[in-house]
């Protein structure tokens, strides 16, 4: 049965780690749960698998260049919600498969993290036509499962990085919410921070494109702004 809460499970002070696509992703998505998670006194850190480095509608522009330039407005939108550290790993925008190499470098940033909370795609929502999603989303559910057990990549370990079990992920852009996050008070900082991405935000209508989005999940919970997620309890 799906359940309401009013607030996020993890109660102020535990580790969040936030692994996503691109620049942008988080706050588009759930930028005011951020914002709220990190006013309680949650230590916040960010993994972004590309520096979204073909989200371009620019002739002139490079791929080099745009990395520089979202890598930037990434690191200021995540200071705005109050995001301690920001990881890029550098992969190509649009090529982002599943391999044991990638799941490797996601092996390395939960164990590196030790976070209590995984935030990530929902890989499994019907009709994602983003590669880049999908791809993430089950890449980073993977190394949740490796990272647990030492014998998995066994390189990484030493005196400053162990194997390291979490037990609780929250799926983002989802089709099957069974968890919704009042986040009224925090929507002018979930706005402020997507407007960090000057070279993606050019819709002069987009605060009242995210504002309505936001609103219908609050809406049907008793709030005035909403955020969902599948939350997953894991043993």
């Amino acid at each position: 049965m799906m359940t309401t809460s009013t607030v996020l499970l993890p109660p102020g002070g535990q580790r969040i780690l936030v692994i996503m696509a691109h620049p942008d992703d988080a706050e588009f998505i759930c930028g005011g749960t951020i914002a709220r998670l990190a006013a309680d006194g949650c230590d916040i850190s960010y993994v972004l698998v590309t520096s979204g480095n073909r989200g371009s509608h620019e002739a002139d522009m490079t791929m080099e260049r745009l990395a520089k330039i979202r890598e930037e407005e990434q690191r200021h939108a995540a200071d705005t919600l109050g995001v301690r550290e920001v990881t890029f790993l550098g992969h190509n925008d649009g090529e982002v498969e599943v391999t044991l190499a990638l799941r490797g470098e996601l092996v390395h940033a939960i164990r590196r993290a030790q976070p209590d909370v995984l935030f990530t795609f929902d890989p499994w929502r019907p009709y994602e036509i983003h590669p880049d999603h999908r791809n993430v989303g089950l890449c980073a559910l993977d190394a949740l499962a490796s990272a647990r057990m030492p014998m998995y990549y066994p390189e990484q370990l030493n005196e400053d990085i162990t194997h390291h079990r979490l037990k609780q992920v929250y799926l983002f852009s989802t089709h099957q919410p069974n968890h919704w996050v009042d986040v009224s008070d925090y929507m002018d900082k979930k706005l402020e921070a997507l407007h960090c991405h000057t070279s993606q935000v050019s819709n002069p209508e987009v605060d009242e494109i995210v504002r309505q989005r936001t609103r219908l999940v609050g809406v049907e919970h008793g709030y005035t702004y909403g955020e969902a997620f599948h939350h997953l309890a894991l043993r």
